[in-house]
């Protein structure tokens, strides 16, 4: 049975610092309050870490198929901008898929967030995040909710009151990216947006 929403968000919440994604194999929520420039979002951004099975060799083509098979449509390989950036106008959901990056999430107020190759994460729209520090063979795989294309908008506070308008009409998941079905989006997300 889940906790009340509000409650829920409290539990959720983390202090600044560093967190690193593979300490549990549950996924782990965050949520970020706005800063400076980035609107972040009342949902939050959820960790699932180590989805991809450690006999998987090609791990990229993996994550492109699962998260195709479950509406979220596959867009670029490649590592995450070094500069925060959000998307207004819809989710996004990564999956590592070679090497490590240390992944700043929320803005220069959020917090940073250790991802290893198999890790993906879900990024609700608004949320900021930066590329911090990674290793040579880093890169995501990058995907979207069908029929969704990203804007995407740097940190800059004139923008911030009419990005939260657009956050608002991004539609809700229906299923899980990384399951298909019930999950952390319907587990989470879903009771925080009836709330």
């Amino acid at each position: 049975m889940l906790p009340h929403a509000g409650s829920l968000l409290t539990m959720m919440s983390f202090a600044a610092g560093t967190f690193s994604a593979g300490a549990s194999s549950n996924p782990q929520y965050m949520t970020f309050q706005p800063a400076s420039g980035v609107p972040n979002n009342p949902l939050p951004l959820i960790i699932y870490p180590m989805v991809v099975p450690r006999e998987e060799e090609d791990i990229a083509r993996y994550f492109e198929d699962l998260f195709a098979r479950n509406q979220w449509l596959p867009r670029w390989r490649y590592p995450v901008y070094p500069y925060t950036h959000y998307h207004p106008n819809t989710h996004e959901l990564l999956g590592v898929g070679a090497g490590w990056a240390q992944i700043l999430f929320g803005g220069e107020t959020g917090r940073a967030v250790t991802l290893h190759a198999g890790d993906a994460v879900l990024i609700p729209a608004g949320v900021g995040h930066q590329q911090l520090a990674a290793s040579d063979d880093f890169f995501a795989v990058g995907a979207y909710p069908r029929g969704m294309m990203p804007e995407t908008l740097r940190d800059e506070q004139e923008r911030v009151n009419q990005s939260i308008v657009e956050i608002k009409r991004v539609p809700m998941p229906q299923q899980d990216p990384i399951t298909g079905g019930e999950g952390a989006v319907t587990e989470i997300w879903h009771p925080l947006a009836n709330d």
